[in-house]
């Protein structure tokens, strides 16, 4: 495609990005970033809040702060009482307003399937800018939320998952990347994602695009929802971890003997997962610890940046 030029496009379309970034003078940026998408939950309200979180973290994995959001909507008007939109466009204000951005207004079509999310607009300074490239060997991996809400969701829809696992994954989606954001500013940092549809592997391998440099995982570190693991032992897997496994495994390196139930969870497609940062190797565990401290009490160091095989996920 034909991409129209412009010197003030930081991170555009010409590579696959978390959102866009387009500088508006020497000290400031801005991230433009959208997402929506169909119910993962029952209560509408936290759906709300799941939605908002999802749309907001990419402005957070470029490290930026968002500002403003505008809603978008498909309601099937025929099929739903408008008290259930209510309830979720609540639950949106309130998440961005934890974000501490502020709502300007929206859009909305009727649809024959609900669906909610945001457009969403954050700052930056130019110099800040965080994206998917940029990882040196030795760096370290870290992750900020547990894997496996994929796998729950799946769960959910079959009425097999009980309510607390039900409220565990819940609180997990609704959680902002903040917290983890803030904290991440304050080190080395040379590459951040975050972690949605694709699955871990699949946002990894987005990073080693274009790199000389391969990846190595530790699946012993990895912070997984127990009831994932439950659930993939048993064969309960959505369709899309194995479109992410088709697309990506001719990528990654699989020891033999890692649970095929651990190998599901890698591909998993998460819903607002976690970020994804790579920072330099001395200041990794002390990020980790800071994590921890500031309440992301799930963040792990998963693995590192490895001089070869460039372009292969190791899992070990």
């Amino acid at each position: 495609m034909d991409f129209p030029a412009d010197n003030n496009v930081l991170v555009g379309l010409s590579r696959a990005d978390d959102a866009g970034v387009y500088q508006v003078s020497d000290d400031l940026a801005l991230i433009q970033t959208v997402d929506f998408f169909t119910p993962v939950v029952d209560d509408p309200y936290w759906f709300g809040q799941i939605a908002a979180a999802n749309a907001l973290s990419d402005v957070y994995a470029m490290g930026g702060e968002p500002k403003t959001a505008m809603n978008l909507v498909g309601f099937p008007l025929k099929q739903m009482d408008l008290s259930v939109l209510r309830a979720v466009i609540q639950g949106g204000i309130d998440k961005i307003r934890e974000a501490g951005a502020v709502l300007l207004g929206g859009h909305s079509v009727e649809d024959d399937e609900f669906k909610y999310g945001l457009s969403v607009t954050g700052f930056i300074h130019p110099r800040e800018i965080l994206t998917k490239q940029g990882m040196h060997a030795g760096d370290r991996l870290v992750i900020t939320k547990p894997l496996g809400t994929g796998i729950v969701n799946t769960a959910i829809k079959g009425n097999l998952a009980s309510q607390a696992m039900i409220d565990e994954v819940t609180t997990i989606m609704a959680t902002l990347n903040r917290t983890a954001a803030m904290v991440m500013r304050q080190y080395p940092v040379h590459a951040c994602t975050d972690i949605t549809g694709f699955g871990l592997i699949g946002h990894l391998a987005e990073m080693l695009q274009g790199s000389a440099v391969g990846l190595r995982i530790d699946t012993g570190r990895l912070p997984v929802i127990d009831a994932a693991l439950e659930f993939a032992a048993m064969g309960l897997v959505p369709g899309g971890a194995y479109k992410n496994r088709s697309f990506r495994e001719a990528m990654v390196a699989m020891n033999e003997g890692i649970d095929p139930a651990i190998g599901d969870i890698l591909y998993d497609p998460q819903t607002s997962g976690g970020l994804c940062i790579v920072v330099d190797a001395g200041s990794a565990s002390a990020m980790v610890d800071h994590l921890k401290s500031e309440g992301v009490s799930q963040a792990a160091m998963i693995g590192e940046v490895v001089d070869e095989p460039a372009g292969k996920i190791l899992v070990r």
